[in-house]
């Protein structure tokens, strides 16, 4: 995997997470770590939604790899 690759991913994983934690009970994490909507906290949701959407990408990757096979 691409250092690209395995970044989004994490930053996909710490989301998901988040909304976890946001829907299961109503804390966020990156609020509460970073301030609400702080500058920080808004680049850190801006890159998750980056990351989500680069994530989209891996669907065609994997379809790629199994033709191949």
């Amino acid at each position: 995997m691409k250092t690209l690759d395995i970044f989004a991913l994490i930053l996909v994983i710490i989301g998901a997470v988040n909304w976890g934690l946001i829907g299961f009970f109503r804390f966020d994490l990156v609020a509460a770590l970073f301030g609400e909507m702080s500058t920080f906290s808004r680049i850190v949701y801006a890159l998750v939604g980056i990351a989500g959407l680069y994530s989209i990408s891996f669907l065609g990757k994997n379809r790629e790899v199994r033709e191949e096979k």
